[in-house]
């Protein structure tokens, strides 16, 4: 099957043209930055509810971004779509040399290894000065339990790393005890919470776990119980501030109960 872009293009081309939009002939790279992550964030929404009709709106509106950065850069003389796309697929084929020449990796541990030497020869073909730092290059705007995991793999490929799950998992209770000690007066609180996030992320790698989904189910479960909480309170036709934090948890542990069932 063969895919056409030219569609968007068309009216990417006439949304910036001279007759176009005076919005969109006002964006930037800069003003759009924030747009560019909000669509991401709402494909992730839209994988995570496994609705397809709705991932399908929201990948078109990342390429509406991709479409519209490349459009922008034309205009400046940079570049243009047809050069993105050559790029990234001159990339991925360089990349995959196990796939597309003959050197073997026979599984992705090893592919990613193969993956990183790449892109070091690549830097250096391009004049690049090589960081002597693995940790060099960590987008700077990836939320802290993503860049996390990334910190941990990259010295893990090194050999830095827990031989098992049972190494983060004592360090958590290490943490834990650190915590205790430094809200006693002895430390830093915000900086041995931040060690706990950071043993809880690694634990997460172990197993297998996306922290940065594991959280937001959590946080949505508590979203759920609390919002039939709500309702109880309301049916009852009374204000939070009429119940004990007794009373309260018993309204809890009743919901939870019941949302348990109803699963």
């Amino acid at each position: 099957m063969e895919y056409n872009v030219k569609p968007i293009t068309d009216v990417m081309n006439t949304l910036l043209g001279e007759n176009g939009c005076p919005w969109d002939k006002e964006q930037t790279h800069e003003s759009l930055r924030k747009n560019l992550l909000e669509e991401a964030h709402e494909v992730v929404e839209a994988i995570d509810s496994q609705d397809m009709g709705h991932l399908k709106e929201e990948l078109g509106d990342v390429l509406l971004q991709v479409v519209f950065h490349a459009k922008l850069a034309e205009q400046e003389g940079h570049f243009n779509l047809n050069d993105v796309v050559d790029a990234i697929t001159e990339k991925m084929i360089r990349r995959h040399p196990h796939i597309f020449a003959d050197v073997k990796a026979d599984d992705a541990e090893t592919v990613l290894t193969n993956w990183e030497e790449i892109k070091k020869k690549e830097k250096a073909g391009k004049g690049e000065t090589e960081s002597k730092s693995i940790m060099s290059k960590l987008p700077p705007t990836l939320p802290a339990l993503m860049k996390a995991e990334k910190v941990q793999q990259k010295a893990h490929r090194v050999g830095f790393d827990w031989d098992d799950a049972e190494g983060p998992k004592a360090k958590i209770i290490e943490e834990l005890d650190e915590i205790d000690a430094a809200m006693h007066g002895d430390g830093d609180v915000e900086e041995e919470i931040g060690d706990l996030l950071f043993s809880a992320v690694n634990l997460a790698r172990f197993a297998k776990i996306d922290p940065e989904q594991a959280l937001n189910r959590s946080v949505q479960k508590f979203v759920d119980r609390f919002r039939a909480m709500e309702a109880k309170i309301m049916l009852d036709k009374k204000d939070f501030s009429q119940y004990t934090l007794e009373e309260l948890d018993e309204i809890w542990d009743i919901c939870k109960a019941e949302m348990k069932k109803n699963q």
